[in-house]
């Protein structure tokens, strides 16, 4: 498993532990269930956008997540909270498909 990432099934959610790198945020947690995002909490960063964001992405499906925000700098930085989340989102997906296929 990618050391930023903590992935633990807890009666059938996804509870998402993320270290994002370079960004104001020091930790993304998420719930996740079939591929939709059922919450979003994180810690440090700037907390109305990411509580915006959060509650904008609650009910989405996972790869639109991706699509929408990966990518996004952050000023002269050529990452964001979104682009890390979208990075979070992505090691997931891939962390689950081990997991489904090992």
């Amino acid at each position: 498993m990618s050391e930023n990432i903590e992935i633990r099934d807890i009666d059938g959610i996804d509870m998402v532990r993320f270290q994002p790198q370079g960004v104001c945020s020091k930790l993304m947690s998420l719930k996740v269930k079939d591929n939709k995002i059922l919450d979003m909490e994180t810690v440090g960063g700037c907390s109305g956008n990411l509580k915006g964001i959060g509650s904008l992405i609650i009910g989405m499906d996972i790869n639109e997540v991706i699509k929408r925000l990966q990518g996004i700098p952050c000023g002269s930085r050529p990452t964001s909270c979104p682009d890390q989340l979208s990075i979070c989102l992505k090691l997931y997906l891939e962390e689950k498909s081990k997991i489904t296929v090992g």
